[in-house]
């Protein structure tokens, strides 16, 4: 069989399948189920466009490996053909551990068991099926690897997983704002004392990305009506596993059902074959489940559901101080009236939950800029752009969430 395929991205043109090994794992039915996960989660909700895949994101982070891989070996580092293969399995497996509307997910049904997690587990069990195959990846994804910068390439600040996500999720949402300049970026990308560093000419393509960055967080990742739709979907998966583990049968997939009937811990997650059947989840068991339950007979669950699918989402106010406690009453007073709910129900209706920004932090793996000198400087301190100190600091946000028809909204 011929493995030396060729696929078409949209993004950046074709996309090769560099060895035999990469060909068997993106076929692999653990690769292959990102297929049917959003990138973006509830996003085209209010962009209609942003209905790509983890599968479209993972094989793009592949290809800007091998580009940044070339780029380093041009300026006379060695990566040998093994690492380079260790490289271009530890991205395209960085997402593998992904569920179904990831983080509605990591709040309700596997609550405490991160998508990481999931995917150096996933990995392990991989490179026992490839006979060790893998095992210099998940050396290079663990950052145990004698060559550390080989790991920056993977997980850091500036690394092709955020360099594919923003350039792609901007394409797909027609943000602009969200482009960056990838190409020139991995041109200037060099190595210094086993760190990866950008070179001073790169730096005004740098700065671009930490803005391009904290704009797709305030506009596409953190826009009001996408927490709306992702809170609605975390109140529609808490509602239905209270009605199960209080013994109410409720139709599911047999994953989603599997993992609704057990509160699992990172320890336990890892044994009884959940982690199997967490292989078999995807955004089409949430789906189908929420379609059933909008004709449930528990007004509440209906309810929730019914306005997911009908995208009848919660009004959400986002401020800079908490929402006011007296407002929040009133709300949940309103709400207990209009829909004759009990008050240990108000919560989903009416409920408070806090939101960060943060597009760049100084101290965790700096972006290191190589100065004509020799020397290395953090982006901050090498920019002259005095707005990027202020897009170090962590902003906070407090948001409101109450259905439209409690009267409060404009």
């Amino acid at each position: 069989m011929n493995k030396k395929k060729i696929i078409n991205d949209p993004v950046y043109g074709f996309i090769s399948i560099p060895t035999e090994l990469v060909f068997d794992l993106i076929e692999h039915p653990y690769f292959q189920r990102l297929r049917y996960i959003k990138q973006l989660g509830m996003t085209h909700l209010v962009y209609p466009g942003a209905l790509h895949t983890r599968f479209h994101h993972a094989l793009g982070a592949m290809h800007l490996m091998k580009m940044s891989i070339e780029t380093l070996r041009a300026k006379g580092h060695e990566i040998t053909t093994d690492e380079e293969e260790a490289l271009t399995i530890a991205i395209l497996l960085h997402d593998v551990g992904h569920g179904p509307f990831s983080h509605a997910l990591e709040h309700t049904i596997v609550k405490g068991v991160s998508h990481e997690d999931i995917s150096i587990l996933l990995m392990d069990k991989l490179n026992e099926e490839f006979d060790g195959r893998l095992t210099k990846a998940i050396s290079v994804f663990r950052n145990t690897y004698v060559k550390k910068f080989l790991h920056e390439l993977v997980s850091s600040q500036l690394d092709m997983d955020r360099l594919d996500y923003l350039n792609r999720d901007s394409f797909f949402t027609g943000v602009s704002e969200g482009v960056v300049s990838y190409d020139r970026i991995i041109k200037m990308l060099n190595v210094k004392d086993d760190h990866i560093v950008i070179e001073e000419k790169g730096i005004y393509s740098v700065e671009k990305f930490i803005i391009a960055r904290r704009l797709m967080y305030w506009q596409v990742y953190l826009h009001k009506t996408v927490i709306a739709a992702e809170q609605l979907l975390v109140k529609i998966l808490e509602r239905a596993r209270q009605m199960v583990l209080r013994g109410e049968k409720l139709f599911a997939t047999p994953s989603l059902g599997h993992f609704l009937n057990h509160t699992l811990t990172s320890e336990v997650f890892i044994k009884d074959g959940h982690l199997e059947i967490f292989t078999h989840l995807d955004d089409t068991d949430i789906l189908s489940a929420v379609k059933v339950w909008a004709l449930s007979d528990d007004f509440v669950l209906s309810t929730l559901c019914n306005n997911f699918v009908h995208r009848k989402l919660p009004h959400v106010e986002i401020t800079n101080e908490p929402a006011d406690q007296k407002q929040v009453e009133e709300l949940g007073k309103l709400a207990m009236n209009r829909y004759g709910i009990a008050a240990d129900e108000i919560g989903y209706f009416v409920f408070t939950d806090s939101i960060k920004n943060n597009a760049y932090r100084v101290g965790d793996g700096n972006i290191g800029i190589l100065m004509k000198d020799g020397s290395v400087k953090d982006i901050a301190t090498a920019s002259d752009y005095s707005n990027l100190e202020a897009l170090a600091k962590t902003v906070e946000k407090h948001i409101l969430c109450y259905s439209k028809d409690l009267g409060f909204s404009d």
